[in-house]
């Protein structure tokens, strides 16, 4: 089964602490684009459960994942599709498919009853160091523009250390962040 265990730090950034921060560390200048597909049933019986199905699609690549909470960090569970397949679940034609069946049965969430609510549309910027991945991301979604900065960490000590060194070194403050798909269903 394909999965992985994602440790992250997040927060919310002004447009100036971006354009900052894009300037200050070595992000690449151009960044790439990636869509966020969004699907919950009718009453919220993912959320109810803290976690979140979405499809990626990002350089002519579809991926199906569904994030679950997991000790210090977040399991995510995936499985690829084609545009067709997309383009199915969009129009409601749930097509189950294996990794994240098994993990929406174990959570008792029957497919057919998943609804499209919409997309929210990233550009990403990141670099690697140190077993670090550092990300910069514009977010649009629902009439609203967002910025954020996050850091994935291969532990939970040595990125919260990392993460809050970096906030004090730039000044930044630091902000509660609701993940994306969050703040998609919080701007409906």
């Amino acid at each position: 089964m394909k999965q992985e265990i994602e440790i992250e730090f997040k927060n919310l950034l002004t447009t100036e602490e971006y354009n900052f921060l894009l300037n200050a560390l070595p992000f690449p200048k151009e960044g790439k684009e990636q869509i966020n597909h969004y699907f919950e049933t009718e009453s919220f019986d993912l959320k109810s459960c803290h976690s979140a199905l979405r499809i990626r699609e990002k350089e002519g690549k579809f991926y199906l994942t569904l994030k679950e909470p997991y000790e210090s960090g977040l399991l995510e569970t995936h499985d690829s599709l084609t545009k067709n397949e997309v383009s199915q679940w969009i129009a409601g034609a749930i097509i189950p498919k294996p990794n994240t069946l098994n993990r929406l049965k174990h959570l008792n969430i029957n497919p057919t009853e998943l609804q499209y609510f919409g997309s929210l549309t990233t550009i990403r910027r990141q670099y690697e160091r140190n077993g670090f991945i550092f990300v910069l991301d514009k977010s649009m979604y629902n009439g609203c523009t967002d910025y954020e900065l996050e850091i994935e960490a291969p532990s939970y000590s040595t990125g919260k250390t990392l993460f809050l060194n970096l906030l004090e070194q730039y000044k930044i403050k630091q902000k509660t962040t609701p993940n994306k798909i969050e703040r998609f269903f919080n701007s409906k």
